[in-house]
């Protein structure tokens, strides 16, 4: 593509799973149309396991991903991002809650709701 005058080196996103689909692919085009690198943070699933419409396209355009490994109490990788409400896990709750707290669990520990040794 030809040169154009850009005002940006680089495009940070953070918080991309509440991207939606065609905000991911404007980025998509941003990247491709005019060579801007974008780098996007964010969770992969909401806490019942679930892709977020953001992360899920983003998964399917991005030409490389990183991912933070996060840890269950147990030492096990953490695959679910539990959501804790009145100290135990919330699995039906609306899918944001700003009063919840998030905590890393296994499956195994998410699926028994077990939140501590």
């Amino acid at each position: 593509p030809p040169k154009t005058l850009c005002l940006y080196d680089c495009i940070f996103v953070d918080e991309v799973q509440f991207a939606t689909t065609s905000q991911i692919e404007q980025l998509a085009e941003i990247v491709d149309n005019y060579n801007i690198p974008v780098i996007c943070y964010g969770l992969k699933t909401d806490f019942r396991g679930e892709l977020f419409e953001g992360s899920k396209r983003l998964f399917e355009l991005a030409d490389k991903f990183e991912e933070v490994k996060t840890i269950c109490w147990c030492g096990c990788a953490a695959r679910f991002n539990a959501k804790i409400v009145n100290g135990r896990i919330d699995k039906l709750g609306n899918r944001v809650d700003p009063m919840a707290q998030y905590i890393p669990l296994c499956r195994k520990h998410y699926r028994a709701g077990k939140i501590n040794p």
